[in-house]
């Protein structure tokens, strides 16, 4: 009595490899990524802030400075710079170099 089922089975025709669908998933899955990172660009190309002037950054502050009270406060606030805007939102702190 001999066992045939572990023996392989025997292939019926050759198929070649651009008909396989499992073998289509590599190049689909890197052209997904290579469509994935020219959009990012694109988006992050098109909305980019504006690089801000230092000098007009300097004549605001020291205008602002020039003021007193509550527009003096008011004028700091406005022209401090993001990331002390973030930390102090809650706050009526203004952080001044003096």
């Amino acid at each position: 009595m001999s066992d045939t089922s572990l023996l392989p089975s025997p292939r019926k025709t050759d198929i070649p490899w651009w008909k396989i669908p499992q073998v289509l998933l590599i190049p689909a899955l890197l052209l997904s990524g290579v469509v994935a990172t020219s959009t990012m660009v694109v988006i992050s190309a098109m909305d980019q802030d504006p690089v801000l002037d230092k000098e007009v950054y300097e004549r605001e502050r020291r205008a602002a400075l020039a003021l007193e009270g509550q527009a003096k406060i008011d004028a700091l606030m406005a022209v401090q710079p993001a990331h002390q805007g973030r930390n102090h939102a809650a706050s009526p702190i203004v952080p001044t170099d003096e």
